[in-house]
């Protein structure tokens, strides 16, 4: 279990509900920042490349924004920013967050009893020294026939 007063802070550069519940279920104490980029202008043609270069470009965006509200300190306690991104690639075609309640079911209910590929990526950031890490990972995901499930989606 984490401290619950580490040598740093942290900050989950995401809205996503899951990286708060990993986070928390870690125990680790993090505040929440957005970034406030257009994620649809910023296209690649391999999911790998895209995951990353979105996280990459969630970071470059709270960077600044700490900079313009003159948040970072040069003598500040250690600061790590986690940004992240997932996508799903379904009959070669990358799909990313579904920007409906119904697009997120007709995105289910093709998956039903096929497969896809899901890739993820994590860049953390040292906003101290400025160092970033970060990479991508993939994993095929069966998604078995359940039409109840897809019209009881809590979406």
């Amino acid at each position: 279990m984490a401290s619950k007063n580490p040598s740093y802070r942290i900050i989950l550069g995401s809205s996503s509900k899951a990286r708060k519940q990993i986070l928390a279920e870690m125990g680790y104490e993090f505040t929440i920042m957005t970034a406030d980029i257009d994620e649809k202008s910023i296209r690649r043609e391999k999911p790998e490349d895209l995951v990353v270069t979105l996280a990459e470009a969630k970071a470059d965006a709270i960077v600044q924004r700490l900079l313009n509200d003159g948040q970072l300190e040069a003598d500040a306690s250690t600061t790590l920013l986690i940004t992240a991104d997932t996508v799903v690639v379904y009959r070669g075609i990358i799909r990313e967050k579904p920007t409906s309640e119904k697009e997120a079911r007709e995105f289910v209910k093709g998956y039903s009893g096929s497969h896809a590929a899901v890739v993820g990526s994590v860049v953390v950031t040292n906003l101290v020294t400025g160092k970033r890490y970060g990479g991508w990972e993939g994993a095929e995901v069966q998604v078995a026939a359940n039409l109840e499930l897809i019209y009881n989606l809590d979406c």
